[in-house]
């Protein structure tokens, strides 16, 4: 399938999980994360679930992350660059919703791209080659095109992964790996 298309299946595949499920799909998620990697003392960027888009509760990984000692930038979107800014979580950092529900901080240090030892990314859907679909702005190939080269590039995702998206370029950055509630999928980046 075509970006387009996938974006179409699975924002319907998510609005047709009930909300016991994407939350034991949250949790099994989170629980791999921790289980998998060393979080402690790496500095991440780590989204927040845009809730109306049945995204990934990923409040119980920022939480449990900062107490571990990880660095935790979470992004501030730039609607008129299509860029990311992150800002430093901490106990007083103040969350808002932007104009498109998107939790951001208001407050914090902000975080250099290639200070980031682990991005997590969000996605509607991803391949078995590590490419993923977004909400096709490019946000987040801007941000991992700029990130330093040992970074690695960590998708969480709800569902299975696809054969292939048709209609991938060369602007399209590739994860390296991708965690589902089942497991993790590791790709030849």
């Amino acid at each position: 399938m075509t970006k387009a298309e996938l974006r179409k299946h699975y924002k319907a595949r998510r609005k047709a999980l009930s909300p016991k499920s994407l939350i034991e799909s949250s949790e099994a998620i989170t629980e791999r994360v921790l289980s998998n990697f060393q979080l402690e003392g790496k500095t991440i960027s780590l989204f927040l679930p845009i809730e109306r888009h049945h995204e990934i509760n990923t409040y119980g990984l920022l939480e449990r992350a900062f107490v571990i000692g990880a660095k935790v930038g979470l992004p501030v979107a730039d609607f008129h660059h299509h860029t990311l800014v992150h800002r430093n979580y901490t106990e007083e950092t103040i969350l808002h919703l932007n104009e498109f529900d998107i939790p951001e901080p208001t407050n914090g240090k902000k975080i250099l791209y290639d200070q980031f030892d682990y991005v997590f990314v969000p996605l509607l859907a991803v391949d078995k080659k590590g490419y993923r679909v977004g909400y096709g702005k490019g946000f987040y190939d801007r941000f991992l095109s700029s990130c330093h080269p040992n970074c690695k590039f960590i998708g969480l995702h709800l569902f299975e992964l696809e054969d292939t998206i048709l209609d991938t370029d060369k602007n399209d950055i590739p994860l390296h790996m991708v965690v589902t509630p089942e497991t993790i999928h590791y790709f030849n980046v």
